[in-house]
């Protein structure tokens, strides 16, 4: 019979720690240099771009807003502010479902197609310039699997 284990901590091992510390600083850095180049390029924000960038990528431009706030893992409290932002630029707008009169969508403008189909190029550049370019196939690939087990064991959604 095995014992059971110990209480307490389960301290990292070396090899954990280094992964961890390296999560860390890594993710931050590149992160920032992203939004940072996104904003100088575009004047969009990570939210906006991600917002943009959901609807830009489905039918017609328009999801239902329950469904973007849980599809981006956000409340739908954030979402109705970076949406009430979005609107007074005149990139997004919100549309009743006419099929059931209940929910609201969210639509992308004219404006907001505009806007991503301008910034989606730039932004591909500077993730390609400041995490893609300096990463091997192999840990390309690896990045990839990691993301995915991390993702599935999250429960978040790949796609819309």
């Amino acid at each position: 019979m095995t014992p059971a284990p110990e209480p307490g901590p389960r301290w990292l091992t070396e090899a954990e720690q280094d992964a961890w510390y390296a999560w860390r600083r890594m993710f931050p850095l590149v992160n920032a240099e992203i939004a940072r180049d996104l904003n100088q390029d575009s004047g969009l924000s990570e939210a906006d771009y991600d917002v943009l960038s959901v609807l830009g990528s489905t039918d017609g431009h328009r999801m239902r807003i329950s469904a973007l706030a849980e599809l981006m893992r956000w409340s739908r409290s954030r979402l109705s502010h970076q949406l009430t932002r979005m609107e007074q630029r005149g990139v997004v707008r919100r549309e009743e479902v006419a099929s059931d009169g209940r929910g609201a969508e969210v639509v992308l403008t004219e404006s907001g197609v505009t806007m991503i189909t301008e910034a989606a190029p730039l932004h591909v550049e500077s993730v390609r310039r400041h995490l893609l370019d300096a990463l091997t196939p192999d840990q390309l690939r690896t990045l990839a699997e990691v993301g995915e087990v991390l993702r599935e064991r999250l429960g978040a959604r790949r796609k819309t």
